[in-house]
């Protein structure tokens, strides 16, 4: 198939990314991929005000209905607004002054008893049981910062022109992992570990990427824009997603999947050891990996010192986690998922319920004073 052209502003001109050939445009940092029904056709992406991009994305979200009926509700709820507005203006500040007020909330929600902060520490003790009592409340204290860094700045990696936001990427090791020259899927996994929202950012500037996201209640609208705004179609969490997960691969595409949260008790879950814990977790990745016969590999964001920007890590996932054996499979996954945040582990998502669910006859996790 001859590759056709399509026009830029400024004069120049990119080729056609080409599904069949999995042809990646020169400059992926700079474009806007817009799927057609044989070709991915590459155009530059437009640096509208923050204003005018979010009253599009409402404007489109209004006109989009899914079969769950996320996306049909009014966006213009008060709280949506509230958070619209919270999120614009922290969205305009300087990423260095962003990270000040997010270390600031880490400090706060340390002198505030909350269920965060106590589910941290059981994470830190469970997980790392070779520190004493002052150790692991000093790796809470270190996490926590870093935990107020990472939400305070998601507005600017939503709401900031893409190529502004990928600019802060300083480094990366191990992209030649990325490389699809023997024209297999890649199953991408990024976990709750630095920024994530930036790790599925540069994926989808890559080549053509398919996301599974969780739909929510509210700013779903906002969640599926600015999470495809460089291209990548976002699969929900259904049989339907699964489908595009499955029929991606099978194009030799990449496909993106957050590999940490816990699953329901069902046929498609399993425990095994995560720091030696056992954990439930999702057999997903081992089946598409074991169908598709897909490549697995690791993909993170670790935030730089003093706002310098990020360093993107690829790591080859361990091996038996396409392995016939489930429970192999699960292992091999917690285990790369371990090697992942052993890279910086205070900037790990600690304060999350990974344990919630216990084998049959062990006791509860997460419980005690706040």
């Amino acid at each position: 198939m001859n590759a056709r052209l399509a026009s830029c502003r400024g004069g120049y001109q990119w080729p056609t990314t080409c599904r069949k050939n999995n042809t990646i445009s020169p400059d992926p940092v700079a474009i806007r991929i817009a799927h057609t029904a044989d070709a991915v056709i590459v155009r530059p992406l437009r640096m509208k005000s923050i204003e005018t991009r979010v009253a599009a994305m409402k404007r489109k979200a209004a006109m989009e209905k899914d079969g769950k009926g996320y996306g049909q509700r009014d966006s213009d709820t008060l709280r949506e607004r509230f958070a619209l507005s919270v999120l614009r203006a922290i969205s305009r500040l300087p990423l260095s002054l962003i990270h000040r007020f997010g270390t600031c909330i880490g400090r706060l929600l340390l002198k505030i008893p909350n269920k965060q902060r106590r589910n941290a520490l059981i994470n830190v003790r469970l997980c790392f049981p070779h520190l004493d009592t002052a150790q692991a409340l000093a790796f809470r204290r270190r996490s926590f910062l870093e935990y107020g860094k990472t939400y305070s700045e998601v507005a600017y990696l939503w709401l900031r022109p893409t190529r502004k936001v990928l600019s802060l990427v300083r480094e990366v090791s191990g992209g030649e992992l990325l490389h699809r020259h023997d024209g297999r899927g890649v199953i991408v996994l990024s976990p709750h570990l630095g920024a994530w929202e930036l790790a599925g950012l540069y994926l989808s500037t890559q080549g053509p990427t398919t996301t599974l996201y969780k739909p929510q209640p509210e700013l779903d609208w906002l969640i599926r824009e600015v999470r495809g705004r460089a291209g990548a179609e976002l699969a929900p969490t259904d049989r339907q997603g699964i489908r595009k997960l499955m029929q991606a691969l099978q194009r030799g595409e990449y496909v993106g999947i957050l590999p940490d949260q816990e699953p329901r008790m069902s046929p498609g879950s399993v425990f095994a050891p995560f720091f030696g814990i056992p954990a439930l977790t999702v057999l997903l990745i081992n089946r598409l990996a074991r169908k598709t016969g897909a490549r697995v590999i690791f993909l993170f964001a670790i935030r730089l010192p003093r706002a310098r920007g990020f360093h993107i890590h690829c790591l080859p996932a361990p091996v038996g986690i396409d392995s016939k054996d489930e429970i192999t499979g699960a292992t091999a996954l917690n285990r790369g998922i371990e090697d992942a945040i052993n890279t910086c582990p205070e900037q790990y998502l600690w304060a999350y319920k990974r344990f919630r669910r216990c084998p049959h006859g062990m006791p509860k996790v997460y419980q005690g004073p706040l």
